[in-house]
């Protein structure tokens, strides 16, 4: 049984609920980041990482700065694309907006290539604007956290590398790292972005980034600065080398006790295989589904090829709102989000399942949230 006082399950698109251990970690003592024990904590973080986004490329970069999923955007902006630069953004929901609206901060000029709500871009699509202007980058977000939408890396990074090769390809994948299949090394990505408190499972504050070995010599070869200073890669990327290497170093002050929680979270991922927690999370993902198509419910991905396996967007039954069914559900136990899309927004609910709360059996977490929603609907639609 868990040591945390009584609360409701948070089963939002994160942040997750969190492994008693992972929350231990971050009642560390005070430390100085530029002592042996922490650097080496930094060190082992830095490098299970590597094995996290399955990348033994000795020319790729992990960095972990304390900062929101949001600042990897920034990070992307400011050191890959140079001001001018034209970059190809694909549209699934909300997040793709607002990363074109980063790049558009930094003066990097953003299409948007959007797709229906609930899909994706096609690949027939991508490839006809691939050859219509010369992109420096591609950007898609794995699992678009509002509408669920999970977009495909392999195909498309295929299709990246076959029609544009020198076009880097752009993932954010905060709401997919740790529930989704990434094969950095094998599928040729160019850059990750993510963050910590989502099915990485550790509480929020980290921005976390893999970069591979052409994306650092990208950078390296930018003819202007970089355009941001605390997201700049020139000072960042020094002190990330020094603290795998376990060498001390200074650019500006970590968060130590994040780091320690976030190197026992991913001390835990990485004791069984990595195929075995995303076949766990595609099972888990499939029973909430097929639930949801009992209750008589849709999604906002209606293909199952577009379908996340973190989360779930649904569909309210027509005529019933957010603010009608989550006082319910909250009053039952179980904390759900409401709908983000700007469009949609007062029509449906995110249901996130990711982390401790798939993994750990023990907690039951995913079968009371389902059978919450069965009665809390039923009970809504008696008043």
């Amino acid at each position: 049984m868990s040591n945390q006082a009584p609360h409701p399950a948070l089963l939002i698109p994160g942040p997750i609920e969190f492994d008693d251990a992972v929350l231990q970690s971050m009642s560390h003592y005070s430390e100085s980041h530029v002592s042996a024990p922490f650097v080496n904590t930094f060190g082992e973080t830095l490098t299970m990482l590597r094995k996290l986004f399955q990348t033994s490329d000795s020319a790729s970069q992990p960095f972990v700065i304390s900062g929101s999923g949001t600042l990897g955007w920034d990070q992307v902006a400011a050191n890959l694309a140079e001001p001018g630069d034209d970059v190809l953004v694909l549209h699934t929901g909300y997040f793709a907006d607002s990363f074109a609206d980063c790049f558009e901060t930094y003066r990097v000029k953003a299409t948007q290539l959007k797709a229906p709500i609930g899909d994706r871009p096609q690949l027939a699509e991508i490839e006809k604007a691939l050859k219509e202007k010369d992109y420096k980058l591609i950007t898609v977000t794995h699992t678009d956290t509002s509408t669920g939408v999970l977009s495909e890396l392999k195909d498309l990074s295929e299709l990246v590398h076959r029609v544009s090769p020198d076009t880097l390809l752009i993932v954010d994948g905060v709401c997919s790292v740790g529930c989704e299949e990434i094969r950095f090394d094998d599928w040729k990505i160019d850059c990750v972005i993510t963050a910590s408190q989502k099915a990485i499972g550790c509480p929020a504050g980290l921005s976390i980034v893999m970069a591979s070995g052409r994306a650092i010599e990208r950078f390296q070869a930018r003819k202007t600065p970089p355009t941001s200073y605390f997201g700049s890669w020139k000072n960042w990327l020094p002190i990330m080398k020094n603290y795998e290497a376990k060498k001390p170093s200074y650019f500006a002050t970590p968060a130590p006790q994040l780091i320690h929680a976030l190197h026992t979270s991913l001390t835990q991922i990485l004791s069984k295989p990595l195929e075995e927690r995303f076949r766990i999370h595609r099972e888990a993902s499939q029973k909430v589904k097929k639930a949801v198509t009992d209750l008589g419910l849709k999604q906002l991905a209606s293909k199952p090829e577009n379908q996340a396996n973190g989360m779930t967007a649904i569909y309210l039954p027509e005529g019933l709102s957010p603010p009608e069914i989550l006082p319910t559900l909250l009053k039952k136990g179980v904390v759900f989000a409401g709908g983000l899309h700007k469009e949609i927004a007062g029509k449906y609910i995110r249901f996130g399942h990711m982390g401790v709360s798939v993994t750990d059996p023990a907690r039951g977490d995913i079968d009371r949230a389902l059978e919450y929603l069965k009665e809390g609907l039923a009970e809504v639609k008696k008043i």
